[in-house]
């Protein structure tokens, strides 16, 4: 057995949707690239399995019985950080910065191709694993904000500020050189790995959500420098 495929193996992915065909269909590409895979028919039943077995990924449908997909990321963004990814017929621009307002890292809409949702797949558990080991450094610092690479962890002082995969790869981004500007682009690029950005809505959602999650008082801020970009603000 290959490295890769015995890495993968040690992966469990969570699929969540009321529908079983589609379930399944996911199940069998899934497992094909040498992932495990635990199934869900509904919001409830997930969040019991998040809370019995060790999940590295979830894929999460919008509507379902019992409890919704919106209300299932809000249960498990209350526990973890793990990446998590939207597969869904509603789509609709609102609905999408909606779910990736609530901790989605990303957004597919039915009908979809199930190469495309393994290969997202992929792609974020490569985010989500692969920061400790491409950084240069253990431990990044802006003011008294603090981040573990090797932990993926972000605190102030002595609290912990929870981020979703995307986040920490955008705040990752942002503490290697506080005060350069970053364009959407290069924001994108870092967060989803992907080379053109499908919605600049994606990008100002995210950045939103990031910071409410940064301390009240401003002593560390991200800054919009219109027309260019972003960038990590440290009040001296």
């Amino acid at each position: 057995m290959s490295k890769k495929r015995g890495e993968t193996m040690n992966k469990t992915i969570l699929i969540v949707d009321d529908e079983k065909e589609i379930r399944e269909l996911l199940r069998l590409y899934i497992e094909k690239d040498g992932y495990s895979v635990i199934q869900a028919e509904n919001g409830l039943e997930a969040l019991k399995q998040a809370a019995s077995a060790r999940i590295d990924l979830a894929v999460i449908d919008i509507m379902m019985p019992e409890l919704d997909g919106y209300q299932l990321i809000k249960g498990l963004r209350e526990r973890s950080n793990l990446p998590i990814i939207i597969v869904s017929a509603k789509t609709e621009n609102h609905e999408k910065i909606l779910g990736l307002d609530l901790g989605a890292d990303d957004y597919v809409t039915k009908p979809f191709d199930p190469l495309e949702v393994t290969a997202r797949i992929k792609a974020q558990l490569r985010r989500y694993d692969g920061g400790a080991a491409d950084s240069e450094a253990a431990l990044l610092t802006a003011g008294e904000l603090c981040m573990d690479v090797s932990a993926c962890t972000l605190s102030f002082g002595s609290g912990t500020i929870p981020l979703t995969a995307t986040e920490f790869n955008m705040m990752k981004l942002f503490m290697q050189s506080p005060g350069r500007v970053y364009t959407k682009q290069q924001i994108y690029e870092a967060a989803w790995q992907e080379a053109a950005i499908v919605d600049d809505n994606t990008v100002m959602v995210a950045i939103s959500k990031l910071r409410g999650k940064l301390p009240g008082d401003g002593a560390v801020s991200i800054g919009t420098v219109r027309g260019l970009g972003y960038r990590l603000e440290v009040r001296t």
